[in-house]
Formats: structure tokens, sequence, C-alpha cells
């Protein structure tokens, strides 16, 4: 039923904020009682697919999927998947430089200059290992940023949520030690050449140093993988 009722939805093309019938109006149209009808509803809210409000003017009103939800939602999926650096990074090398590539020449002024501020954040090499585990979720900031400029939207979504997971895994599994300045030193190297060959709107360079990036960074996190997964079972 929850499902009728989302193809309903798309069928008379309403949208975010739109009101849908009430519980008896639905009953009619689907020919369901009226538990079907709340349940399929409760499933709906569940999903963040509608919202409902009480009070005045209150009701079910069709509601969209905040970025943030889904990658919450599809990180619980992978939760348990126990998903190794090179998972990621299988598709990250895929997608990433093909990002890069469709951006040269298409980013304005002001985001461009909002990615090279972000990378002032990490701009003199980390101290401390609390520092360094900054830096290391920063850096995977400025591949969400530049997913934001990507005018796929699922291709955006999927490079957004890969920076993310991958942010969390690195946190958790302390990735970012021991610290490392040859990594630091080349991921700042690799950005810079990056954002120089977007905004000269180069296609190849920028495809290039995105791909040379993802070599350099999986390396280093798969060393980092298995020097963990050595303490570990050494402790």
């Amino acid at each position: 039923m929850a499902e009728e009722i989302k193809d309903w939805v798309v069928e008379q093309g309403l949208s975010a904020g739109d009101r849908l019938p009430g519980e008896a109006a639905l009953m009619s149209r689907f020919g369901m009682a009226k538990g079907t009808i709340r349940e399929a509803m409760r499933i709906l809210e569940a999903q963040g697919l509608i919202r409902t409000r009480t009070g005045p003017g209150g009701g079910s009103f069709v509601h969209e999927v905040s970025s943030k939800r889904a990658k919450a939602l599809l990180g619980n999926y992978f939760y348990f998947k126990n998903l190794t650096i090179a998972d990621i990074y299988q598709l990250r090398r895929a997608l990433e430089p093909e990002l890069a590539a469709t951006l040269a020449g298409k980013v304005d002024a002001k985001a461009l200059r909002a990615l090279a501020g972000h990378m002032e954040s990490y701009a003199a090499p980390p101290e401390t290992l609390e520092e360094e585990r900054l830096h290391h979720i920063a850096s995977l900031k400025f591949h969400s940023l530049l997913a934001e400029q990507a005018s796929n939207p699922l291709l955006g979504f999927v490079i957004d949520f890969m920076a993310e997971l991958l942010s969390d895994i690195t946190v958790y599994r302390r990735l970012y030690a021991p610290p490392n300045l040859e990594l630091w030193s080349a991921g700042r190297d690799h950005q810079h050449r990056l954002l120089a060959a977007i905004r000269d709107g180069d296609t190849d360079a920028a495809r290039a140093v995105m791909a040379d990036h993802m070599e350099v960074a999986l390396s280093h996190m798969q060393g980092q993988e298995a020097e963990r997964m050595r303490r570990f079972i050494s402790e």
C-alpha cells in the first residue's frame, strides 16, 4: 500500500509541501481499510517521504528526504558490512577523476574561493595526533564540497557519501595514526593543482591530478589499515 501511495504521488506530480488527501479519501481511492492506510502512512513517514502535522492546517504532506538523512540511512546499511579501504577506493578511483574532469571550467569563482578557503583549515602540518585527525576530516570534506558542484546529482551524492563514510571509518579505526607529513604535503599539492586545473578549464589535467591523488591516498590508507590490524592483533 505504501508503494501504491508513492506511485500515486508521482503520477499526480505532487512535490514537497503538497498536502495528501485525508484518511477517508485515501481509503476510498485505494479501496483499503483504515488500518491498512494508517500502517502505509506510518511506513512512509518513517522513510521520511511524508510529514504529518496536527492542529489547525494539519494533515499529511509530501516531504523531501534530505541528503543528510539519506546518507545516514545508507550508512546504517553499510555499518555491518565491514567495508575495507580498498572497497571504498574502488569506487573513488572510478568516479572522482571523472567528477573533476566534468567540473573543469564550470565552477564559478565564488565556489573556487570557498574550496581554497576550506584548505586553509589544514594549511599547516599537524603537530599533534588530534590535529592529524582533524586534518583528515577536513581534507575529506574538501571532496564533499567538490561533489556539491556536480551537475549530476547522483554522482555528487555518491561521492559525498563515500567521503563521509571514509571519514567515519578513518576516525573509528584511528587510521589517521601515526601522523604522516608526506601524505599531508602530497594531499595539499594535489588539491592546489586540482583547483588550478578546474579554474583553467583543463579537463585532462583535472582528471589526471585527481586520479593520482586517489592512488596516493589509497596506498597510504591501506598502509594505515594494515598497521592498525597489526597493532590490534598484538594487543
